[in-house]
């Protein structure tokens, strides 16, 4: 009787453990004393940096949340729009509207007088839901000829805007656009509050950063479910996406109308605080600075957008404030202005060749780079960081494998 011969050795499968870096971020202690310097130095501008510098930082907060606004659209979802421009002119308009009090002056377009709790909400209602009128016929396209359809929006808007005066004022534009408040307090009314004197713009910025604030977590935490994951497996490759069951339509469709309702709180808010807009406010160059804006800063990245708007918006007031030339009198010479306008093209065009993943991604290297250098010091070997797919990586690319080097496939013969 044989005995049966011993079955062969399976070597153990090793087991992976992933943890996702993201759940691991508040234990690093790097990155807490990072967030508790953020925290003093918006501190510090808030309280002593003047008020023209607080306004810099009310402005780009806003110019953030469009940001975030247009990289749910063209940086998770991959989808090419001109358009933000002109959602946020809707989203403008609706609170003007909604919100506005009496004329200021003959030709001043009336308005409703509704609560901020009414007006703030509803001009992103309003523009997401012609979001999901345009949308249907936009998505159609993709790539170029989607960016086409989108610049027309802006070219339509600019038609609208100037002829609809009972709502936008026409060519002078409207100035009576609500402020912020609740109840007989407004935010744009200075008061003292435990002896500091706190100016218009200090309480906007009270405001506008826990919006900002919002805004990022709704934006990052939807990132993260299955509709993010749908937005990035569409943004990679429509037909891989389509054969694992996403829906093509209602994930362009999500995102589209999602970025358009931050793209019209965005500019609700920035009509409120700058009190006045006109048509040409909402032109094709917004729309292509709020483009730089995600790209410089890092596409399909929270941090990105804001870096980016703060890159694009208020990196160029800054340059020109501290006047590193003195404005020259003649129309020859090279002012502060001039400069600043230098400095700021050369940063984008070095950014865009050299850093692609734009300053979230230079960001992300210089961390790597120095934990690899500290453990060089300690003695021990480089580190290396295992990290899943980041946002604006593709998560459907498939690395091929030699038939020669599998043991499990049958061999041609000879």
């Amino acid at each position: 009787m044989s005995t049966p011969s011993p079955a062969p050795a399976v070597s153990p499968t090793p087991t992976v453990s992933v943890t996702p870096a993201r759940a691991n971020w508040w234990h690093s202690s790097r990155n807490r004393t990072l967030l508790l310097i953020g925290i003093l130095v918006l501190g510090v501008v808030f309280l002593f940096g003047g008020d023209g510098w607080v306004s810099v930082l009310d402005a780009t907060m806003v110019w953030a949340i469009a940001a975030l606004g247009l990289n749910v659209l063209s940086g998770y979802a991959g989808q090419i729009s001109l358009g933000i421009a002109f959602f946020m002119g809707i989203g403008a308009y609706t609170a003007g509207w909604l919100g506005g009090g009496p004329p200021l002056f003959p030709g001043d377009p009336n308005g409703l007088g509704l609560s901020f709790l009414i007006w703030l909400p509803a001009s992103g209602i309003v523009a997401a839901l012609i979001g999901a009128l345009v949308g249907p016929t936009a998505l159609r396209l993709k790539g170029f000829y989607l960016g086409i359809v989108t610049l027309a929006l802006v070219f339509i808007g600019q038609y609208l805007f100037l002829n609809l005066r009972s709502v936008t004022g026409g060519a002078q534009g409207r100035s009576n656009f609500p402020t912020p408040g609740f109840g007989d307090f407004s935010f744009a009314s200075p008061t003292t509050v435990l002896g500091v004197d706190l100016t218009i713009n200090q309480w906007y910025f009270l405001l506008l950063l826990p919006l900002l604030v919002i805004a990022a977590i709704f934006v990052g935490n939807v990132a993260r479910t299955r509709v993010g994951r749908a937005w990035r497996a569409v943004r990679d490759n429509e037909v891989a996406a389509s054969i694992m069951g996403v829906n093509l339509f209602v994930a362009k469709m999500g995102a589209f109308i999602l970025s358009s309702f931050l793209a019209g709180i965005a500019g609700a808010l920035y009509a409120s605080l700058s009190g006045i807009a006109t048509p040409g406010t909402w032109n094709l160059l917004l729309s292509v600075q709020l483009i730089a804006a995600i790209l410089i800063g890092g596409a399909a990245s929270v941090w990105g957008s804001i870096l980016g708007a703060a890159f694009v918006f208020a990196l160029p007031i800054a340059l020109d404030s501290l006047q590193l030339l003195p404005q020259s009198a003649s129309s020859t010479g090279l002012s502060s202005g001039d400069l600043s306008a230098i400095l700021y093209g050369l940063l984008i065009i070095v950014f865009l060749l050299y850093e692609p993943a734009g300053v979230i991604g230079l960001i992300y290297r210089l961390r790597t780079t120095t934990q690899r250098f500290e453990a060089r010091r300690k003695g021990g070997d480089p580190a290396t960081q295992t990290m899943t797919p980041s946002d604006n990586e593709s998560q459907l690319d498939v690395e091929p494998v030699d038939r020669a080097e599998r043991t499990d496939m049958p061999q041609a013969p000879n």
